[in-house]
């Protein structure tokens, strides 16, 4: 499940596993940049420890 919303002025995204979870993931423009840009080394880490 993905929201988008605002924290202090600025866009965020929000990334929950369902409608109930408690500990959802949010961040800005900055760190969804920064993810973009290493994605393949993020897909590289889950297959290496999953």
């Amino acid at each position: 499940m993905v929201e988008i919303s605002e924290f202090k002025g600025n866009k965020v995204i929000i990334l929950k596993r369902d409608e109930n979870d408690k500990y959802p993931f949010s961040f800005g423009l900055s760190k969804a940049k920064l993810i973009l840009e290493h994605l393949d080394e993020i897909k590289k880490f889950v297959e290496s420890n999953s």
